[in-house]
């Protein structure tokens, strides 16, 4: 559960919520905007603390673990998405994709190589030394995707991913990710408010009044 306190009245976002995600499965949550789709990814990867309950990772307590250590937690074990790229822009694609790696202290030749590799993957190793502003909208989140996954993640959360393209390059980025999943093994949890893209996941849910049922 997680509760906001604003003004006189605290918010109660998150409802007894009760949610396992198996290595391998491709999960969507829906739910109208300000429902806690959101928040619930965020109690999920660390990024913010429940209010009661708890949330794992590799059966590890986010909550028993200091900021570094969960830090450490979500580079081996998850990537992200988001519905904005994210990537910096002083930076080429490569260097973006590479830059987990880096954060990890590989050494630079190895990060790099496997930043290519996953460029690759989503069919943008041709973009490798462009910067994001020189990229499409679409290339600019596929090479998101690629960042997400250069760690070889067990999970990856993606928030709204296709929410800020159009509907064909939505569809293309979301065909890139399902293929990778398939191919890496990745887990993948993906919030959505493209209910046609959320169907064609395994397993559907939604929240509404802060409680997550099977849609």
């Amino acid at each position: 559960s997680k509760t906001y306190t604003q003004g006189p009245q605290p918010v109660e976002v998150l409802r007894n919520i009760d949610l396992d995600i198996k290595r391998g499965e491709t999960v969507a949550i829906v739910g109208a905007s300000g429902s806690g789709k959101s928040t619930l990814l965020h109690v999920m990867s660390g990024l913010d603390a429940p209010t009661s309950g708890s949330a794992e990772v590799s059966g590890k307590n986010l909550l028993s673990l200091n900021e570094a250590e969960k830090g450490a937690l979500r580079n081996l074990a998850l990537g992200f998405v988001y519905q904005f790229h994210h990537l910096l822009p002083e930076f080429t694609a490569l260097e973006n994709v590479a830059m987990p790696l880096i954060i990890r202290r590989e050494p630079r030749r190895v990060a790099l190589e496997a930043a290519l590799k996953a460029l690759a993957s989503v069919g943008l190793e041709a973009r490798a030394e462009h910067t994001p502003g020189e990229l499409s909208g679409g290339e600019r989140q596929r090479a998101a995707i690629a960042r997400a996954l250069v760690t070889r993640p067990q999970c990856v959360l993606a928030d709204e991913p296709t929410g800020n393209l159009d509907r064909d390059t939505a569809r293309n980025v979301f065909e890139v990710m399902m293929a990778l999943q398939k191919s890496a093994g990745t887990s993948f949890v993906v919030v959505t408010h493209d209910r046609e893209l959320a169907m064609r996941m395994e397993r559907v849910y939604e929240i509404k009044g802060g409680r997550l049922s099977a849609a």
